[in-house]
């Protein structure tokens, strides 16, 4: 009877201990934390350099600086925090992402998120508790959580990094299709890239996938979507193809071998590099583009936007294309296979 009547507590509270509530539904509200952070300042940031407006680079100050309490709100309101929790989650992102970059400000945000929803509104003083526990465990919880958290992600991001400098035709392959893949799992690639400081060759590999499984279903979803399934994948995200993916996986097929070609492209013929902020964000908001151009400006190399109108659009569209002709031949699909509701 205890075992229920808990159950009971954390089911009026909103707290679901589950994969899809950590891993899918909290990392995928980072991204729009990021996306409203970190990414449009980035953004700014080089419109302000290459226009030499002031206000461009004031506003992307600020915008940058509100990374870790973007992340924690993001975080919190994901969770269902009720406002107190969310409002003190502020500071919990914060601390979190000082501490342990973003890893830190989801492992921190989670924690304290949790625990304040198990004591809000449980007391009388409850604007004293809620605030209290929620920002007192989320700043210890960034204190011993966030730096080791932060150096195992970040050894695995030079990893990556190097094995793409040293294996550029391979690790091509194989940074572009996995990232591409996680941009449209309903997971955040953005995150992921930025958590693990993903720049260099292997952020431009990681473009290049993103780049391929958006323009790729937007371009083979034409004929079933026309020009609102064309701007609503190409510039926002192929997510919206993750339930006809579900009813027919084989849809999958052709922007992943699209993605699979444009990763070696990129790392070998064009050196593409990005920064970390713009390499899981592929032509969501023309994000990826913006990033290689910032990450590869003052380099010299000749071949850079030729390397970004190819790799980012003209090849995604053409190879996918092609694969998916094969694929409708072999029956794999079928008209209206990617139908969204738009």
């Amino acid at each position: 009877m205890k075992s229920e009547n808990f159950r009971a507590f954390l089911e009026r509270k909103q707290i679901h201990f589950s994969v899809q509530t950590y891993l899918i539904d909290a990392m995928g509200a980072m991204a729009f934390g990021l996306f409203a952070s970190l990414l449009i300042g980035t953004i700014f940031a080089t419109l302000g350099e290459k226009t030499q407006i002031a206000v461009f680079t004031t506003i992307s100050t600020y915008a940058k600086g509100a990374t870790g309490a973007a992340l924690g709100v993001s975080i919190a309101y994901a969770l269902k925090a009720p406002q107190l929790v969310l409002f003190s989650a502020v500071t919990v992102g914060i601390a979190g992402n000082e501490l342990g970059g973003p890893v830190g400000a989801l492992v921190a945000t989670i924690i304290a998120t949790e625990l304040g929803k198990l004591v809000s509104k449980e007391t009388p003083v409850d604007i004293l508790v809620t605030p209290g526990i929620t920002i007192i465990s989320g700043v210890l919880a960034a204190q011993f959580v966030g730096p080791g958290v932060s150096a195992f992600m970040t050894a695995f991001g030079d990893l990556v990094k190097t094995a793409t400098v040293m294996q550029p035709f391979f690790m091509g392959i194989l940074v572009s299709a996995l990232i591409g893949i996680a941009l449209t799992l309903p997971i955040s690639s953005a995150a992921i890239c930025i958590m693990l400081s993903l720049d260099g060759l292997a952020g431009g590999a990681a473009t290049a996938g993103c780049c391929a499984q958006m323009i790729g279903f937007a371009v083979l979803s034409f004929r079933e979507n026309r020009w609102g399934g064309l701007l609503a994948q190409g510039l926002g995200t192929s997510m919206l193809q993750m339930g006809n993916i579900v009813r027919n996986p084989k849809i999958w097929i052709a922007p992943t071998l699209a993605s699979m070609v444009t990763g070696p492209v990129s790392t070998v013929i064009f050196r593409l590099e990005n920064i970390p902020a713009g390499s899981g964000m592929g032509t969501c908001g023309l994000v990826g583009p913006i990033g290689i151009y910032t990450a590869m400006q003052g380099k010299g190399n000749p071949v850079m936007w030729p390397g970004i109108i190819l790799v980012c659009f003209v090849l995604p569209a053409l190879l996918t294309l092609f694969f998916g002709m094969l694929c409708r031949k072999a029956g794999w699909i079928h008209d209206g296979d990617m139908k969204l509701d738009l």
